[in-house]
């Protein structure tokens, strides 16, 4: 994949946000509120109208500027959505398929927490669950650069 990951974001059942990591430095965290936010709406009408046995990975919702921004929906409606730039090349559906396997077992690890409340709307602080987040989003930025 030769495009970094801007952002990665957790969208709860309720809608509520769970979890953002900005990766980038030159766009504010607020920018990536917004852009979650509105992928909502794009997720969701994607479940709509798309059939009943949906893949978890709804591929790319939209782009916006320099940016592509990716949808994965779990089973019990938590959305992960990954903001990726697209300065150059392509990005493979087969890369980003890896990335939201990788998300979803993270929290998949922090949901069978015993002490993790699965409908709170509190945000995820888990120093494990950011860690591994972190490993996620800097693992892929850093196979990026050196495909470049």
């Amino acid at each position: 994949m030769s495009n970094e990951i801007n952002c990665i974001a957790l969208i709860g059942k309720q809608n509520n946000p769970l979890y953002l990591k900005n990766f980038s430095n030159t766009h504010p965290d607020l920018k990536y509120h917004y852009i979650a936010h509105t992928s909502i709406d794009v997720i969701e009408e994607r479940v709509a109208s798309g059939p009943k046995n949906l893949d978890l990975y709804l591929g790319l919702l939209y782009a916006m500027e320099d940016l592509a921004v990716y949808g994965y929906m779990t089973n019990t409606r938590v959305k992960f959505v990954v903001v990726v730039s697209v300065t150059e090349g392509i990005i493979r559906d087969a890369d980003m398929k890896t990335i939201f396997k990788k998300i979803h077992s993270a929290y998949l690890s922090q949901v069978c927490n015993p002490f993790y409340n699965l409908d709170s709307q509190r945000s995820i602080d888990s120093k494990a669950f950011i860690q591994a987040i972190e490993t996620i989003g800097v693992n892929a930025n850093s196979k990026a650069t050196m495909e470049i």
